[in-house]
């Protein structure tokens, strides 16, 4: 079979794509509103953008359902104050990270409706999500335009992680950390760990 994407409809195409780019990371991402609301939400269109100086980026687009030029809070936030975390959501908390994936009036603070704590950030505004075994902070860099969504790229300014998921010589111990994926419309925990070449793979 094939498909020619520009014979589809936007959410036709998009289960494709994201059935297919698989598994993708997940930015929980936390801004802060100009008049002070706390915001949180997932992204899974997310990667890193540079090494030096490093930055990260995620796509902002409408939710399932929602109409096609839809101003996410996220994106509206980051636009007003130049400044965001991305915090790695972990399988234990995939509970509470759906529930911040609920559609909620901005004036709503998505981090007590989700039942976690916020922490202040360092050197940014927005507050990190303490349950996080790591939070990153940005500052915005520039927002893209990109048909139907918004490439929001920032630089890392701050790095947090919570030591038992700390391994000596800068790296993070995966086997502990438990990152949570997205596959299309399901989650998967990202185990089992293994080195190429592998002769067992079939």
């Amino acid at each position: 079979m094939k498909f020619n994407p520009s014979q589809l409809e936007t959410n036709q195409i998009y289960k494709l794509l994201s059935g297919s780019v698989v598994p993708r990371p997940i930015a929980w991402v936390s801004t802060i509103s100009n008049d002070g609301i706390l915001n949180l939400a997932p992204y899974s269109f997310f990667t890193v953008a540079s090494r030096k100086p490093p930055m990260l980026c995620i796509s902002v687009g409408p939710g399932v359902g929602e109409r096609v030029g839809t101003v996410k809070d996220t994106l509206t936030n980051i636009r007003d104050n130049g400044e965001f975390v991305i915090n790695i959501a972990t399988t234990p908390l995939g509970n509470e990270l759906q529930k911040t994936a609920e559609h909620v009036p901005a004036e709503i603070d998505e981090f007590a409706e989700a039942g976690l704590t916020a922490v202040a950030s360092d050197l940014v505004k927005p507050m990190r999500v303490k349950e996080a075994p790591i939070q990153m902070e940005c500052r915005l860099e520039q927002i893209i335009p990109l048909g139907s969504d918004y490439l929001v790229i920032g630089e890392l300014i701050m790095y947090h992680i919570k030591e038992e998921f700390y391994q000596e010589s800068y790296k993070v111990d995966l086997e502990t950390l438990r990152p949570l994926g997205r596959l299309a419309n399901q989650f998967s925990e990202n185990k089992d760990f293994f080195t190429l070449p592998k002769e067992d793979l079939e």
